[in-house]
């Protein structure tokens, strides 16, 4: 029987992860999730086990709840390497889960690059 949608997004995040695991050892990843109406962004030390800063769609001062585009990912981004200079970081790793590189993923993380932070 085949697998289910939920199944081979599964099998394609931990496969990014891991490929992404081995040779960025050291370093924060920057984690991306994505919903039909939301995206946010952690900046994760996996090491420690900690999230060092975060950023999301909901947050009311970013003025986008409830909206998912490539406008309100590039908000996200940028506002994530704001936070992460107040945070100490300057390089991470893009860890884009399951999602394809393209759209609103692709919006995050060049915002995020042209803020200052190097992914």
């Amino acid at each position: 029987m085949a697998n289910s949608k939920r199944q081979l997004f599964q099998k394609r995040r931990l496969r990014v992860r891991n490929k992404l695991r081995k040779v960025n050892a050291g370093r924060v990843r920057l984690s991306v999730h994505r919903s039909n109406k939301n995206i946010s962004v952690q900046l994760i030390d996996d090491a420690q086990g900690k999230t060092l800063a975060s950023a999301s769609s909901l947050e009311k001062d970013l003025g986008s709840v409830g909206k998912n585009n490539a406008e309100v990912a590039a908000k996200v981004g940028s506002a994530i390497a704001e936070r992460a200079k107040a945070a100490g970081v300057t390089e991470a790793y893009f860890d884009r889960g399951g999602y394809l590189f393209h759209g609103g993923i692709k919006a995050l993380a060049d915002a995020a690059r042209e803020g200052g932070l190097k992914i």
